[in-house]
């Protein structure tokens, strides 16, 4: 008999555990700003089912929808504590099953935890392509795609723990900040190694690690105060996503019916003119065939990426969001997103890609724009990517003969604009990043041309950002796709033969370049004059581009010489920046100038001095 009892009882208990099959989030804090909480209960059939909860928890709404796989349930979790709370499913007012949910303590202060600023250098990396830290998770048994080193397209192994282990080096450089592309699943048969068509949004895909991974890498990035920016997506997932399979609501995603692609159009978000279908297709379209275009406009979809984004704030103790394809998000409800994120972490920064080439229409997504004014509306993304700013840095120094549009007068033009932004000194600065032509590529390795750009790059405004390789040379031709831009870092494979890690793995190229880029972003760490200084610039002049960087406690005045030829430059048209001050240190060099005399710079080279 007790045989049987105990058969029945592992019989009931599967039966239990079969009813519900995914719980999102899949548990929460306790003390968070807004109260009310939207829990999706998935489960074969569940929606047949009367839901209910303890006494002391309160439902204020239960939502099914045309699909009878999902059930959202929401609470008020103002009074609830700690602790762990029973939902019963009822049918017939009989429980045919029940579902435990934990909330959690926040971390102290994590409402107010502090975000990256201009006062950080941030470090792009491409996981799969960093370091490959555990060889076992290369490929697994929950993921279609099996890693191939050997196809520049394919998977390689880098993850988490590579990461982890080479965090000193990232600090070593004078990074504070990391930005990794995304880590959740993505499930895709192929070219999956970039996952930004994400499968699962509440798992790490295990060729990566796991989410305990992600949370340890979080803690020692800390450790070495660094921060950790996580790649968030809201305007689309991958087509293996779970929840695309089975779609909640029909219109969980943009229907045309089926696949239309976007035309990529982003000016239709906000021109005047713009006929209806135009606006629409860059909107609702799909990136790609393979990326399911959300609709942030469903009231559900837009709770549920909320709902997500705040969950990863406080579990893995995130330090900032970067959102991929802000700008062909539902416009109003994308706006509403981050309202909710900055609401609940008032110093919680978060950066859009707004990819265009318009000053004017970049500033129109960031928060409080005096463009966006115009039109009553406010994102309330707080920085945004100045891709103009990348524009110039693309050629510039190839142009050696200065001509009214050519030459260093185009850094002068871009700061012009920074008018039309309402907070500049929060622009997401980068010479390149894993979409765009390296650097290097561009200027066919020439050392001297990457010493300006990262003179600039470290001393006008905004937050810096350098993507992995350029320290140390990598280069690569988008022309050939993007594995070329995308390439292995040396070392980060047991089988390399070259360790850029390491200063006795370097070779005398890579040493030039990684040496350079620490002096001069170690020593960016401590410069308030730079993180937060007023500028005043000077119309370049034999393609001479200066400027100074002050505060009321010093000045540093920056020479950035383009010309191929050395130039003599007289001093006296820069006194009013000068002032009083008689000298300068040049930060890399160390070398002393006196600004009684004329300042002579070499070609094609940059000075950074320090006022005395």
């Amino acid at each position: 008999m007790k045989k049987v009892i105990l058969l029945f009882l592992t019989f009931f208990s599967l039966q239990v555990s079969a009813q519900i099959t995914k719980v999102e989030p899949p548990f929460w804090y306790v003390g968070m700003q807004n109260p009310s909480l939207q829990i999706m209960f998935y489960g074969k059939n569940i929606a047949q089912n009367d839901v209910s909860v303890n006494d002391d928890v309160v439902i204020t709404q239960v939502q099914k929808t045309e699909n009878p796989n999902y059930i959202f349930v929401t609470i008020n979790t103002e009074k609830t504590p700690a602790s762990e709370v029973i939902f019963s499913f009822s049918k017939d007012k009989k429980v045919a099953f029940t579902q435990k949910y934990s909330f959690k303590n926040r971390k102290n202060n994590s409402a107010q935890r502090k975000s990256f600023n201009s006062s950080d250098v941030m470090y792009l990396i491409m996981p799969d392509r960093f370091a490959n830290g555990n060889t076992n998770n290369d490929s697994t048994k929950d993921t279609q795609e099996k890693a191939d080193r050997n196809n520049p397209g394919g998977r390689h192994g880098g993850d988490i723990e590579g990461i982890i282990k080479n965090l000193d080096y990232i600090k070593e450089l004078g990074a504070t900040t990391i930005w990794s592309t995304p880590l959740c699943e993505d499930n895709d048969k192929n070219y999956s190694y970039h996952t930004y068509g994400q499968s699962d949004v509440y798992k790490i895909d295990s060729r990566y690690g796991t989410n305990e991974d992600y949370i340890r890498l979080s803690a020692e990035a800390k450790k070495r105060d660094l921060k950790l920016v996580m790649d968030y997506v809201t305007n689309h997932w991958g087509a293996e996503h779970w929840m695309y399979k089975d779609l909640p609501t029909y219109d969980w995603v943009h229907q045309f019916p089926g696949y239309s692609q976007s035309n990529y159009r982003m000016e239709t978000q906000y021109d005047p003119n713009a006929s209806k279908i135009d606006a629409k297709n860059c909107m609702d379209g799909w990136f790609v065939p393979s990326m399911p275009d959300l609709n942030q406009s469903n009231p559900l979809v837009l709770n549920y990426l909320t709902q997500n984004a705040i969950w990863w704030i406080e579990y893995a103790d995130l330090d900032g969001f970067r959102v991929d394809t802000y700008s062909y998000n539902d416009k109003a409800a994308i706006a509403k997103w981050t309202k909710s994120i900055t609401d609940e972490y008032p110093n919680f920064n978060i950066v859009g890609e707004v990819w265009m080439h318009d000053q004017a229409q970049i500033s129109y997504w960031q928060k409080n724009s005096p463009i966006s004014k115009i039109q009553s509306y406010n994102s309330n993304l707080p920085s945004v990517m100045d891709f103009t700013l990348h524009d110039v840095f693309g050629n510039v120094f190839n142009e050696d003969n200065a001509g009214w549009f050519d030459g260093m007068i185009k850094f002068y033009n871009n700061f012009v604009n920074d008018f039309l932004y309402d907070n500049p000194n929060n622009l997401l600065i980068f010479t390149e990043n894993h979409d765009t032509n390296r650097f290097n590529q561009n200027y066919k390795n020439d050392f001297k041309k990457y010493q300006m750009a990262m003179s600039l790059l470290a001393t006008i405004r905004g937050i810096p950002q350098l993507y992995s390789g350029s320290e140390i040379g990598m280069a690569g031709d988008k022309g050939k796709g993007d594995a070329d831009i995308r390439q292995d870092f040396p070392g980060g494979w047991n089988s390399d033969t070259n360790n850029a890690f390491t200063k006795a793995g370097r070779t005398i190229e890579q040493a030039k370049y990684f040496d350079f880029s620490s002096k001069l972003f170690t020593w960016r760490k401590t410069k308030a004059v730079i993180h937060s200084g007023k500028t005043t610039q000077y119309i370049p002049e034999n393609n001479v581009y200066i400027y100074f960087r002050y505060n009321e406690n010093e000045s540093v005045m920056v020479v950035v010489n383009n010309n191929k030829d050395k130039q003599v430059i007289k001093l006296d048209r820069f006194r009013e920046s000068i002032q009083n001050y008689v000298s300068g240190k040049e930060v890399i060099s160390g070398k002393i100038f006196d600004l009684k005399q004329d300042l002579v710079i070499e070609g094609k080279s940059a000075l950074i001095l320090e006022l005395k």
